[in-house]
């Protein structure tokens, strides 16, 4: 094998969750292993656990250290933490145990990043509760990553097949969304897209800024955040060179960034960017109560270091059953190795 793979650390995520069963499902894909050589952080118990309920012939591989894993597919690497005792944990239920597990994966994940061990890490979902079950105050991945890797311009893009959106704001309640609508954020935001759409392997991003009011405000009659503050910092990108538009009203602008016009769109908040881009990559069928297709990942742009995620949580109603689907994790995993290779080519 080519052992110029990038090689990536995966973090189990939440082990009551679906985190372990989408990891070994995505690692049981050979072309996987063409790409990268993946490393698993995370708990032995979980993973054997995960492993007999999906009835799956891998073999699980404890290394001492992420630069020992040799990428053979049959075989899954991985960082035992220690985190879990064999039935300490419950599938579905939120804990301190679990909360505490999967913060310690993340962590040990963006220290094997920081210090160039790994060249991205893709990260399995968590729960919130039990984050903050474990006394881990934070309102999600992205957020701790930005603080273990001291960032403070940040965003998250997220990014499915047909589509590609990044947020002004995300984890905040609807009326502070609003207040975050400020020249200085939307400028670093539309050069954080500009960035993240390069490390996706697009040269030169055509770049759509989405409004906040209804019709991007009628020149006033809705709002004045467009002509205060969004279109100022479309001026600024535009006069830096950027290929940016907008504010464009955000009942019409993700579809015409879905048929190609545009190649991402910056959303002003959470609810804004994440409905399109779900409907644009979530497929639930009813007939057989699973869903058929998960395609779209989770990336923070911003930071040091390459970090992509699921773009979906911990599922609880089918943890521990073997019916999660590992599409979204599949995308994940890709999307790390493209953007660690990009990321040498731009930006080191």
């Amino acid at each position: 094998m080519n052992e110029s793979r990038i090689r990536i650390a995966i973090t189990m995520g939440d082990p009551a969750g679906v985190g372990p069963e989408i990891v070994i499902k995505a690692l049981n894909h050979a072309e996987v292993y063409e790409k990268c050589i993946p490393v698993v952080i995370g708990d032995y118990d979980a993973l054997n656990d995960a492993l007999r309920f999906c009835d799956l012939p891998l073999r699980l591989n404890e290394q001492s250290d992420v630069s020992e894993a040799e990428g053979v597919f049959g075989t899954i690497d991985y960082i035992n933490l220690n985190q879990l005792q064999y039935k300490s944990w419950e599938y579905k239920k939120n804990s301190a145990i679990c909360g505490e597990a999967s913060f310690q994966y993340i962590i040990y994940g963006i220290k094997q990043a920081l210090e160039r061990k790994v060249q991205a890490v893709v990260t399995a979902p968590i729960n919130k509760e039990s984050l903050h079950m474990a006394g881990y105050h934070y309102s999600g991945h992205t957020e701790i990553f930005a603080d273990y890797t001291e960032t403070k311009d940040f965003a998250m893009l997220l990014a499915s097949k047909s589509l590609h959106v990044i947020h002004v704001s995300t984890h905040v309640s609807l009326r502070e969304a609003c207040d975050c609508v400020k020249k200085e954020r939307v400028l670093k935001v539309i050069l954080l897209a500009e960035r993240g759409m390069k490390e996706l392997g697009y040269p030169s991003p055509r770049i759509a800024v989405a409004g906040l009011n209804p019709h991007s405000s009628e020149n006033g009659l809705f709002g004045t955040e467009e002509q205060n503050e969004i279109i100022p910092a479309i001026e600024e990108a535009k006069a830096l060179g950027i290929d940016v538009v907008g504010p464009e009203p955000p009942d019409t602008v993700f579809i015409k960034c879905r048929d190609g016009q545009y190649d991402i769109v910056v959303a002003m908040y959470h609810d804004q960017g994440h409905i399109p881009l779900k409907f644009s990559g979530f497929q639930y069928d009813m007939a057989s109560n699973k869903y058929e297709s998960l395609s779209g990942i989770n990336c923070t742009i911003g930071l040091p270091i390459v970090r992509t995620s699921v773009d979906h949580g911990t599922a609880f109603g089918k943890a521990g059953e073997g019916r999660a689907n590992e599409e979204s994790m599949l995308d994940a995993i890709y999307a790390g190795v493209k953007m660690a290779e990009y990321r040498s080519k731009y930006y080191e």
